[in-house]
C-alpha cells in the first residue's frame, strides 16, 4: 500500500492546490532569494535525476494501471481464508505486494475484523503493506539499487510476519483482546470502494480485451504517472538542495557509523521526516551520500513507511489506542532489527 495507491488522494484538494508543486515552487523561490546563482544546478540536477528514473516510472505506471485495469487486487482477500498461521503468513506476503487504494483498506479490513478474522492476520498485513509494492520496487531498486529493493522487500515481510505471530502469540491478552473500535462495522462508505465488498472476483488478466477494464487502466496510468512526477520531482529537489547545503559531516554525525545508535536514531526520524514511499528514496539517497549508515537508511524507510500519516490513519481509525500502540511498537522494534541486519551484511 506505497502512496501510488494512494491515488484518489487529488480529489479531495485540487490540482491548483496541489501540496506537492505548492512545495516545489516554494523551494526554488527560497533557492532562487537566498543563492540565485544555484538555482539553475538545482533545476539540471532534478531534471537529470527524473530522466535517469524516467524508465522506472514508466515500468512502474504501466504495471501499475495492468494491477488495476485487471482487477488483480482481489487476490489480497484469499490471504485471509485457511488456518491462522496461513493467513498470517500469506497477509504479510500479499500485503507487501499488492497495490491499492489507502482509502479501500478501511471498510475491507473493518469488515475482516467484524467478521471474525483474526487480528494476528490484519497486524501482518497492516504493517507490510506501506512499505512495498512493484511499484516501490522499481522506484527503490532504479534509484538505491537492487540490493536494497530486495532488502527492503525482505524486511517489509520480515516486519509483517514479527507482528503478525507476535500478535497470534499474545491474542488472549488485554492488549488484543477486543480490538475493532465499537463504532467500525463491516460496511463500504468510501468513494473509492467499487462495491459493497471491497477486494471480491476474479482478476481478469486479458483486461485489454474489455473497454472499461482498459479505461481503468488509462486512467490509472494517467493519475499514478501524474502522482510519481509530481513527489520525485519535489524529491530531487530536495535531494539536490540537501547535497549543496547540508555538510555531510552533520549527516555523518548524526546517522553514520557502525552500531546501534545510528539505526535507532534513523528510526525516530522516519515519521516526522517521510513526505512519502516515493519521495522519500531520493531523500535517502542523499542521505546515504551524505554519511548515513546503511542500517539507519533502511531503518528510516521501514519506520517512515509503516507509521506515515495515510498507513497510520487506516490503523487508528479501525482499531483501539491500545492495538495502534503495538503497531507503532511492532513498526519500531521490526525496522531497528531490519537496520541492524541490513547493516551486518551490506
Amino acid at each position: 500500500m506505497a502512496e501510488t495507491t494512494h491515488s484518489h488522494s487529488g480529489h479531495s484538494h485540487g490540482a491548483r492546490f496541489d501540496r506537492a508543486w505548492l512545495l516545489l515552487a516554494a523551494l526554488l523561490a527560497a533557492v532562487a532569494v537566498m543563492d540565485a546563482a544555484a538555482l539553475w544546478p538545482v533545476v539540471r540536477f532534478t531534471g537529470g535525476a527524473l530522466l535517469d528514473t524516467a524508465p522506472f516510472i514508466a515500468f512502474a505506471v504501466l504495471a501499475i494501471g495492468g494491477l488495476k485495469a485487471s482487477g488483480a487486487e482481489n487476490l489480497v482477500a484469499r490471504a485471509f481464508q485457511g488456518r491462522e498461521v496461513r493467513m498470517i503468513m500469506l497477509a504479510a506476503l500479499v500485503g507487501g505486494l499488492a497495490p491499492f487504494c489507502s482509502c479501500e483498506v478501511i471498510p475491507f479490513i473493518a469488515a475482516l475484523l467484524a467478521l471474525g478474522a483474526p487480528l494476528s492476520a490484519v497486524m501482518a498485513f497492516w504493517l507490510a503493506s506501506p512499505l512495498m509494492d512493484p511499484a516501490m520496487f522499481l522506484i527503490t531498486s532504479g534509484t538505491l539499487g537492487l540490493d536494497f529493493a530486495l532488502a527492503k522487500t525482505a524486511a517489509a515481510v520480515g516486519l509483517g510476519l514479527m507482528g503478525g505471530f507476535g500478535t497470534w502469540a499474545f491474542a488472549a491478552t488485554p492488549v488484543f483482546r477486543d480490538p475493532l473500535r465499537a463504532q467500525n462495522a463491516p460496511r463500504c462508505e468510501t468513494s473509492c470502494c467499487g462495491s459493497k465488498t471491497p477486494f471480491s472476483g476474479t482478476p481478469v488478466w486479458r483486461f485489454w480485451n474489455v473497454p472499461a477494464r482498459r479505461a481503468t487502466f488509462r486512467a490509472a496510468a494517467l493519475e499514478n504517472a501524474g502522482f510519481l512526477l509530481k513527489w520525485l520531482t519535489l524529491a530531487y529537489a530536495v535531494e539536490a538542495v540537501m547535497i549543496r547545503y547540508v555538510p555531510a559531516e552533520w549527516i555523518a554525525d548524526l546517522v553514520g557509523g557502525p552500531g546501534l545508535g545510528p539505526i535507532v536514531l534513523g528510526a525516530l526520524l522516519g515519521a516526522p521526516a517521510y513526505l512519502n514511499g516515493y519521495a522519500a528514496v531520493p531523500l535517502v539517497d542523499a542521505l546515504l551520500n551524505q554519511g548515513m549508515s546503511n542500517g539507519a537508511a533502511m531503518s528510516f524507510m521501514l519506520a517512515g513507511g509503516v507509521s506515515c500519516i495515510p498507513a497510520a490513519i487506516a490503523v487508528w481509525a479501525l482499531v483501539k489506542p491500545r492495538v495502534f500502540a503495538a503497531y507503532l511498537g511492532y513498526a519500531f522494534a521490526g525496522s531497528v532489527i531490519a537496520g541492524l541486519l541490513w547493516q551486518s551484511i551490506a
